[in-house]
This record gives C-alpha cells, sequence and structure tokens, in this order.
C-alpha cells in the first residue's frame, strides 16, 4: 500500500496505531480492498514520491468494508459528489500499525533483488496505489531490511583485495671483524738488590 511519506507516511501510523486507508480513487485499487483484502492481511507501508521511495514498515488488515468517509466531504480533495450514503462508491480498509523496518528498502534495492522479480510493483507503469504481494515477497523485503544497504541476493560481489607485495628479505649483516688478540706484556725485569754497605759508625 502506498502513502507519500510528507502526507501520512510509518511514523503518523506508529502515532494513530490504527487509520482508515482512504483517498484512494481508482476502481482496480477499490475493488482489491473491497474484494480480495481479509482481517489480518499483511501490509507493505511503501513511501512514495520519496527521496528514495521504498518500503519503510509493515502494517496490517485491522477492518474490512469501511465507507470512505472523504467522498461525502466537499473539503475533501478526495471528494466525490456522484457518491450516496445510501450505496457508497468508494470502499477501503483499517489498517493498523505493526512496525517499522530496521531500515528502508528502497525502490533501487527491490529492482535489484532475483527474488522479487515477478512483484508488480516493479513493473513498468505500474501505479496502483494498492497492489497484491505474496508472503514469498514480504519475507524477502524483511530479510533485505535486517541487512545492509547493497548486501542482497542481487548486490555486486566486492571487488577481492589485490594480495600484498611480498616484502623484499633484509640484507644479510656483514660478519663483525674477529678482534686481534691483544699483544702479550713483556715481562718486567727484576731488579738486583745490591748488598747494603754497612753504615758507618754503625756497632754489629
Amino acid at each position: 500500500m502506498k502513502t507519500e511519506p510528507e502526507s501520512f507516511g510509518i511514523d503518523d501510523l506508529a502515532r494513530v496505531k490504527i487509520e482508515p486507508w482512504t483517498g484512494v480513487r481508482n476502481f482496480q485499487a477499490r475493488n482489491l480492498m473491497r474484494d480480495e483484502m481479509q482481517v489480518g492481511d499483511e501490509v507493505l507501508f511503501y513511501h512514495s514520491n520519496a527521496h528514495p521511495s521504498g518500503v519503510a514498515g509493515m502494517a496490517r488488515v485491522h477492518r474490512t468494508n469501511v465507507v470512505d468517509e472523504t467522498q461525502f466531504d466537499p473539503e475533501s480533495p478526495y471528494y466525490d459528489p456522484k457518491a450516496r450514503r445510501d450505496a457508497p462508491t468508494w470502499i477501503c480498509v483499517d489498517v493498523s500499525y505493526v512496525a517499522t523496518l530496521p531500515r528502508l528498502v528502497s525502490l533501487e534495492e527491490l529492482h535489484a533483488e532475483p527474488r522479487l522479480a515477478d512483484m508488480l510493483v516493479l513493473r513498468r507503469g505500474m501505479r496502483l496505489s494498492v497492489q497484491p504481494a505474496s508472503a514469498a515477497h514480504v519475507a524477502v523485503i524483511q530479510e533485505l531490511s535486517r541487512s545492509a544497504a547493497g548486501s542482497g541476493a542481487g548486490a555486486k560481489p566486492a571487488a577481492k583485495a589485490k594480495p600484498a607485495a611480498k616484502a623484499k628479505p633484509a640484507a644479510k649483516a656483514k660478519p663483525v671483524a674477529k678482534a686481534k688478540p691483544a699483544a702479550k706484556a713483556k715481562p718486567v725485569a727484576k731488579a738486583k738488590a745490591k748488598p747494603a754497605k754497612p753504615a758507618r759508625g754503625t756497632t754489629r
């Protein structure tokens, strides 16, 4: 289910908890809400005309066969002068807040994911504000929201890192020259002691 976040985004639904999905003025989208949706159905809450556009959260069908009151309000941009109270033209559903996704899954990511190739929102020219999606689609988008952007199945593999250049072997150290042995000291000549002369005047 598409909505412009400036008008009513996932944060607004988180605040009010339950909201009628009013303002749909396409018969095919109305028929999906009136005839196909059931209480308890999961809803992918999609931000359109945003930067970027993509799935922002999860909601759930809370009540079906809800009369869109904006068709009777002359002040509403969705006023339909042909609509009658006894036979309302526009029927919608109430949706309740479930969760805000860990991160928005952008339209670009949806296109890049092979498992979502058959999703209607990705078809060229598909502008319906309400579109069917399978349980498998929901599971894939929830998985993508829990991963880093660009890491899905369709993401390009990261370039392999170039191997580090091998370090050149260190130059061998030159052997240290051996020190020459110290010269032997020459023996000191022993001094010959001369016999002392007896001192004069000394008695033996």
